[in-house]
């Protein structure tokens, strides 16, 4: 299997987008093609433990960049801790709807089934080729977390966190600057998650800085972190492939970055009968403008209770627009420029908007949906849910002509005590592993929106 850039670069090894995280031309890497399971292949995935389908899945995407009996490994190890051992359980909410729940891993979110093991690929890659690393993150607050916890053991590399000030929750900040592992610095930046993901994105393309400290990413922008998301749809297929007999499955995914829903867009590709993948937006909707009016075009970020997806670009969305270009790098990288100067994508002919449709439908969710949805789950379902999840729920409800249905469930209410409280009267409680939280001691930098203010903020800590 090899790799190539968005925009061009390539094509690479799986271990060369394991180290490069971005592109050295900026852009994104992708497969130059997609592995495609045989349906009765795809069967036999009923039989098998998640490990197991996550084996089967990513393996041809790994190639030999990683020994299989070394890859096998690194996932009983990943999912060895996380509190259900079918690592991604099902729950039933109706005849014909699931909710995938996702953050059964350390953190409490879905980051933490591709953290967990992104950690270890980046840890034997380093180790492999004699090197150390700089990782260099943003998050708008799950990411964070799940990184430097998959993270914090890596002896060859340094983790630089950069989160959102005062835009996440008061859990998910603690989770990330109550870490006391010396090769983890978090970062609050004054802006939003935009900007920090802007200032990562300045700093890869300074192949200088790049090359000096050796900076590879965390973020959904490498390839290795993608595709371990890609499991979890084959993965609740199987389960359900016995309940659904022919039909094909939908998916109601909370996305923001686009990451989540593009792994889903992966599955389809290589073969699983998905029938569309639903784009659930809170009011930072960028996505269901593109979708529903062909309107892709910034505004300015809404906080919102379900923060995670308060995003105003959505990254991953250059991997898609690629493969709707017609996998043409020098399109997708004009497109891309123009709509960093502009602000706009004018670059989609209705012909391309509709091929679009044809994979995705989109929701926005607002607040008072989402915190309607909450309250009626715990009362009419005496499920509790997340704000995250609750966006996916309004827009299933809203899509009836896509059944079967899964929607996926991304983080523990927990996480989001102020939420759930206002929406149901109760705070819901951290699990044991975690309840001390709140009283643990934050180390952190505030740091100014200035990448240089930032890269001379790692200079001095790399050859620290």
């Amino acid at each position: 299997m090899e790799y190539i850039s968005t925009r061009g670069f390539g094509p690479v090894s799986f271990e060369r987008t394991i180290l490069d995280g971005l592109a050295p031309d900026g852009g994104l890497y992708v497969p130059t093609s997609y592995p495609k399971f045989p349906f009765d292949k795809m069967e036999e995935l009923t039989y098998l433990s998640y490990e197991e389908v996550a084996e089967v899945v990513m393996s041809p995407f790994i190639g030999d960049s990683i020994p299989r009996e070394t890859f096998r490994t690194m996932l009983k190890v990943a999912y060895a801790n996380f509190a259900d051992e079918d690592v991604a359980p099902l729950n039933q909410l109706g005849d014909d709807t699931w909710l995938l729940e996702l953050y059964h891993g350390p953190t409490l979110a879905f980051k933490d089934i591709a953290l967990q093991l992104l950690g270890q690929m980046i840890d034997f890659t380093l180790e492999k080729n004699k090197l150390k690393a700089t990782v260099i993150g943003a998050t708008s607050g799950d990411t964070g977390p799940a990184a430097i916890e998959g993270l914090k053991h890596v002896e060859n590399a340094k983790t630089f966190m950069l989160f959102p000030k005062n835009r996440t929750s008061a859990i998910q900040q603690r989770q990330m600057t109550t870490c006391s592992a010396k090769n983890v610095f978090p970062i609050a930046i004054d802006g939003t998650f935009d900007d920090c993901q802007d200032i990562v994105k300045t700093l890869f393309n300074e192949e200088k800085f790049k090359e000096k400290v050796n900076a590879t990413a965390i973020n959904s922008i490498s390839w290795a972190r993608v595709l371990p998301q890609v499991v979890y749809y084959f993965f609740a297929w199987s389960r359900l492939r016995t309940f659904i007999g022919d039909k094909r499955l939908s998916f109601s995914v909370p996305t923001g970055n686009f990451g989540d829903i593009y792994a889903g867009y992966v599955a389809m590709q290589c073969g699983l009968p998905i029938e569309r993948l639903v784009i659930a937006n809170n009011s930072n909707d960028i996505l269901t403008r593109f979708i529903q009016d062909g309107d892709y075009s910034m505004k300015s970020v809404q906080p919102t209770s379900s923060p995670s997806m308060d995003i105003l670009v959505a990254s991953n969305f250059e991997r898609f627009l690629f493969d709707l270009y017609g996998k043409m790098p020098e399109r997708t990288k004009s497109a891309m420029e123009d709509f960093r100067k502009s602000g706009s994508l004018e670059d989609i002919s209705a012909l391309e908007l509709e091929d679009a449709r044809s994979i995705f439908e989109a929701y926005k969710a607002s607040e008072i949906d989402v915190l309607k949805q909450m309250s009626s789950s715990d009362i009419l379902r005496q499920i509790t849910i997340d704000p995250h999840t609750a966006v996916g729920m309004c827009a299933a409800e809203e899509k009836p002509h896509l059944r079967p249905m899964v929607v996926l469930s991304t983080a523990h209410p927990a996480k989001f005590p102020t939420a759930v409280e206002r929406a149901t009267g109760t705070i819901p409680l951290l699990p044991p592993h975690m309840e001390d939280l709140m009283d643990k001691e934050e180390i952190y930098e505030t740091l100014p929106n200035d990448s240089e203010v930032v890269k001379q903020y790692i200079l001095d800590r790399y050859s620290a």
